[in-house]
């Protein structure tokens, strides 16, 4: 389970940002926490900002991470590592990217970070937390690799590592144990764009066509009322099942529309999504979506999160974490306070990133449970929404340019 991730030098991040899904003492929403034994984490957070405020960017940082570490060993010795820090600052713009999580894994909290640039890994660590006390298995500056007596997996496979290759990845290649428990948390750690989300289909297409899993994906539309009774995959091509009545109303046959072609976006969408999030509740692993409401009535949205929210239907711990413009899901008790965060650029046009949980009102107060989160936050009381300059003049000088 996800506890935090922290970005910093990154896109819009100038400044390290972190995403925290740890539970604050707090009464709000008690099912929406995960009781992990010293961890009280969340079920999902909520990112809400104004265009171009960072939102994306947050979970594209999580998404590089993810790549980084999954494909480091696959790399050439020349290979640049795209990696983009924050340009608009000759403090930043030539200074490595930070990336860093804190997890959970089989009762043990590890955490495991770091910096890069475009040609090299400058800094890497791996940290580990069986009780109280936080523990190094390993730090690396440059090419130097210290490696504690807690990670013997990692010992003399110092000089096998690239520069711009990390060393976990590395390690993983050699069937370290630690290593390769960490590289699959991540490797099962699904992001992706809810406006381009059909190379997720992949996902629900092999999940249909096996019986057992093929129901969970039913279990998933069907109560979303899509209009279609079943599915099937033909020919390589899905087909929706749908009734057929005759002059009196009652039922005559059926007839099958072509998915992609005769269904709407939102269906495809759905579909697409489907295999991802049932194998995420199934097997209690994160999933991170970006404009988690494209092409959703807002209701369907909220659907989704209410699966992930609800101990019933989430009972592996499943993790979501998703941006969004729906602020209808503010007004619903859907979240606690610590699951909405906010992001916000300055005038400097670098990001930060607060919880609900953490602004002060003017007052110096924290805001309220009892508060219209909707209302408040669409008036401008929370930040992180977008200014909107006088259009009259654009339909002034409209005028004036037919004169």
């Amino acid at each position: 389970m996800l506890i935090e991730f922290t970005v910093g030098n990154y896109l819009s991040f100038k400044e390290k940002k972190t995403l925290s899904l740890e539970a604050i003492a707090i009464k709000d929403n008690p099912e929406n926490v995960i009781d992990a034994g010293k961890y009280k984490l969340l079920r999902s957070a909520v990112i809400y900002g104004a265009n171009s405020s960072g939102k994306s960017n947050l979970i594209k940082a999580l998404t590089k991470m993810r790549i980084l570490i999954t494909s480091s060993t696959k790399l050439s010795s020349t290979t640049e590592l795209e990696i983009k820090p924050f340009l608009l600052s000759t403090d930043t713009e030539n200074q490595p990217s930070s990336f860093e999580i804190l997890f959970l894994l089989d009762g043990i909290r590890y955490r495991y970070g770091f910096e890069v640039d475009n040609k090299k890994i400058h800094a890497e660590w791996l940290f580990e937390c069986k009780l109280n006390t936080e523990k190094n298995l390993f730090i690396r500056e440059d090419d130097n690799i210290e490696i504690s007596n807690e990670f013997e997996e990692g010992k003399g496979i110092e000089g096998k590592t690239r520069s711009n290759a990390l060393f976990l990845s590395v390690v993983d290649q050699f069937n370290g144990a630690i290593s390769k428990k960490i590289m699959e948390w991540v490797f099962f750690t699904s992001t992706f764009s809810g406006i381009e989300h059909e190379n997720m289909k992949a996902l629900t297409t092999s999940f249909v066509e096996d019986t057992e899993t093929s129901l969970l994906i039913r279990d998933f539309l069907t109560p979303l009322n899509l209009g279609f009774q079943s599915f099937a995959l033909k020919d390589e091509t899905f087909k929706t099942l749908h009734h057929k009545f005759d002059k009196n109303g009652t039922i005559a046959d059926t007839h099958e529309f072509d998915l992609i072609a005769q269904e709407s976006s939102g269906t495809n969408k759905l579909f697409d999504m489907s295999g991802v999030i049932t194998f995420c509740l199934r097997l209690g692993k994160v999933v991170v979506i970006d404009e988690l409401d494209a092409k959703l009535h807002p209701l369907l949205t909220m659907a989704i999160v209410k699966l992930f929210n609800s101990p019933e239907t989430n009972p592996k711990n499943a993790q979501l974490i998703f941006a969004t413009h729906d602020t209808n899901l503010l007004n619903y008790g859907c979240f606690r306070r610590d699951q909405i965060y906010f992001t916000e650029k300055d005038r400097f046009e670098a990001t930060d990133l607060y919880s609900l949980a953490e602004y002060k009102e003017p007052d110096g107060k924290k805001v309220r449970k009892d508060r219209s989160f909707e209302k408040d936050y669409i008036e401008g009381r929370y930040g992180a929404i977008p200014f909107v300059g006088d259009f009259s003049k654009l339909i002034t000088d409209g005028k004036q340019s037919e004169n």
